[in-house]
């Protein structure tokens, strides 16, 4: 059981959305912003699931009041194959780079101090996963072709059916990017039908225009440098270029790209 640290929500007057440096910044709405980096954690519950502590924290700030999964650095298990204490900083790093992109399927994402310590907290999501492929599946495949492109460009090595959301307007989301970035190719999802298929013109024209973009590349790339190490960011721009010459999702072998469970 994580012991709670004292903390408190620091409160600003002003400023921008979002504290990362360089002249670009996440699309979020202010309220959103502030409520997830500064509001009070009142209310912070274990979910007794996943393989890290992972909790449900109520928050307010103001007048807004709202509800976000909190992931303390703390609480994360060792593995062999990421560095100690880092999978906070790589969810908030996916949230930056789907931002970037164009592409805003991943909840708000920031990191702050909580009641164990810093770690990530993203908005709480109100909608139920797929509970089949088939439901998967009717999320639509536009839908699924852009997660399948991110994640090979982040190198997700845990895209799980359960963690695709469809909330009640119908937007699909995305969420437990904490196994993203590594240099070494570990790309695991149940999305194998893309392996080896062309990339749509759509997503190749959004990413063709994400790498032109100087300011917004260069932002980005101050905004990842305090979350992960230059050759984990410097295999993130390779995989981009990797796809925009090929224009093809790898292929990948579906014995060991598989992560367990699916859902």
């Amino acid at each position: 059981m994580l012991e709670p640290v004292n903390c408190g929500a620091r409160r600003i007057a002003g400023g921008t959305v979002d504290g990362t440096p360089g002249p670009w910044r996440p699309t979020v709405p202010r309220e959103t912003h502030l409520l997830l980096k500064h509001g009070d954690i009142r209310t912070c519950d274990d979910l007794g699931w996943g393989s890290n502590y992972t909790f449900r924290v109520d928050l307010g700030y103001g007048d807004e009041v709202g509800r976000a999964v909190y992931k303390p650095r703390r609480g994360e298990r060792p593995l062999w194959d990421f560095p100690d204490g880092t999978l906070y900083r790589r969810e908030y790093g996916a949230f930056l780079v789907s931002q970037a992109l164009g592409w805003p399927f991943i909840p708000p994402t920031v990191v702050r101090v909580g009641p164990h310590g810093v770690g990530s907290l993203q908005l709480f999501i109100d909608s139920v996963p797929p509970r089949s492929m088939r439901e998967l599946l009717d999320c639509g495949e536009f839908d699924l072709a852009r997660v399948a492109a991110f994640d090979f460009l982040t190198n997700n090595a845990d895209r799980k059916a359960g963690h695709l959301l469809r909330d009640p307007a119908g937007k699909l989301w995305s969420i437990d990017h904490g196994l993203c970035f590594n240099v070494v190719p570990k790309v695991r999802t149940v999305l194998l039908d893309y392996c080896g298929e062309q990339v749509p013109e759509e997503i190749l024209s959004d990413l063709d225009g994400f790498r032109s973009n100087a300011p917004i590349v260069e932002g980005l790339t101050a905004a990842l440098r305090p979350l992960i190490d230059d050759e984990e960011l410097a295999a993130f721009m390779r995989r981009l270029d990797w796809i925009l010459e090929r224009k093809v999702y790898p292929a990948l072998d579906p014995y060991r790209s598989v992560p367990w469970p699916p859902f």
